[in-house]
């Protein structure tokens, strides 16, 4: 893997990642994916992920170097790679690594300009910080969970996407390249206290603006965005497939009530008594072909309908097949790095390795001189 030429905007950026599950990890494969040299550090009793190592893809583009930090001499090893690199990332519980003696005060000892990434789910701080949670938790506390899903039922909960990754991962990723670009002017690392709280609530800040002008309630199913109008919502075919319709605008309504072939007015999309009524016929109308057959009808066209397929399906739709938005890596099937850059484009991901793959090389790399002398005390591990 390292004997490939990096590119993407990111060549040249060190970082030091102290392995984990989820968010994190996700947040340093964007990094790579973007030309970023990640180094994770592994523990040697494994990560804590029922994912095999080398089937999961959110370890790809990485070195590997698995240390024991339980260990002074691995709490030096790791310092030492501290001392070379822009960005360290960890997503323990506060205070953990300050107990290891990794710090931000004693990296920044060795590194002043080192950018220290924490991943959490409540942040550093506050009521709740030492407590433990998963993405379910983080979200509900900040609105985003009761708010998705339909009017009497119970909140729909959006897999790991908006807490983890979209509140977690991409606000820390964000904060990271914040910190650097202010490092590169000042001389000086800081923290980015990356909480998933903070980043689900901030995602949620379009609702907050139309809960203050009178445009949202503050429940489930009744809105414009949460299936609450029947041109925002998604349709069963008559194979029990389904199709997802935002005509949201009046054009793109007219539109797609021409394409899907029913009659209704303009006062019937202005009348919410009457929503009840057109939710219906959109359903009749919708079960009267395959999801195939309304797919071909819709495609292209400023209906703003679009079938809903599982992620299978999705690697083969040909507008993603003409984007190469999926790859195949080792046998794999994956997401492609995102967003694309027009002069400095990512590479193909290299695909995750095993645990301690490149420990010797990259600590002898990144300037660890007693390498050896750490495998074969067990500290570090070779594999």
């Amino acid at each position: 893997m390292q004997s490939r030429t990096r590119t993407g905007p990111l060549t040249g950026l060190r970082v030091v990642e102290l392995a984990g599950i989820g968010p994190g990890p996700f947040a340093a494969m964007l990094l790579a994916d973007l030309g970023a040299d990640v180094v994770r550090i592994e523990r040697p009793d494994g990560s804590g992920s029922s994912l095999p190592p080398e089937s999961d893809i959110l370890r790809r583009n990485r070195r590997s170097v698995v240390i024991d930090l339980r260990a002074p001499e691995g709490v030096r090893a790791a310092l030492g790679l501290v001392e070379h690199a822009d960005v360290l990332i960890e997503g323990y519980r506060p205070g953990v690594t300050e107990r290891l003696g990794l710090g931000p005060d004693e990296c920044w000892e060795r590194n002043p300009r080192l950018v220290y990434g924490r991943m959490t789910g409540w942040g550093q701080e506050g009521p709740l910080a030492a407590a433990a949670g998963h993405d379910i938790s983080y979200i509900a506390i900040t609105g985003a969970l009761g708010a998705i899903g339909r009017q009497g039922e119970r909140p729909a909960v959006p897999l790991n996407l908006v807490g983890d990754f979209g509140g977690g991962s991409l606000y820390l990723a964000l904060g990271i390249l914040s910190a650097v670009f202010e490092a590169g002017r000042s001389g000086r690392g800081q923290v980015v206290d990356a909480a998933i709280v903070d980043g689900a609530a901030s995602l949620t800040t379009l609702m907050h603006s139309m809960l203050g002008a009178g445009l949202w309630r503050d429940e489930r199913g009744v809105n414009m965005l949460d299936t609450g109008m029947p041109w925002y919502d998604v349709y069963e075919t008559s194979d029990g497939g389904w199709m997802a319709v935002g005509a949201l605008e009046p054009k793109f309504y007219a539109e797609f009530v021409a394409l899907l072939g029913i009659e209704t007015t303009e006062h019937d999309r202005k009348n919410p008594a009457t929503w009840a009524e057109l939710r219906e016929k959109i359903a009749a109308a919708f079960a009267e072909r395959t999801r195939e057959e309304w797919s071909k009808i819709f495609e292209g066209t400023d209906a703003c309908v679009a079938p809903a397929l599982g992620f299978s399906e999705a690697t083969r739709h040909p507008h993603l097949r003409a984007r190469n938005t999926f790859l195949e890596v080792d046998g794999i099937t994956q997401p492609a790095p995102a967003p694309r850059f027009s002069r400095t484009p990512a590479a193909i991901p290299q695909p995750p390795v095993r645990p301690g793959a490149h420990t010797r090389q990259t600590l002898l790399e990144w300037g660890v001189s007693d390498a050896d002398a750490l495998i074969e005390s067990g500290v570090a591990v070779q594999s």
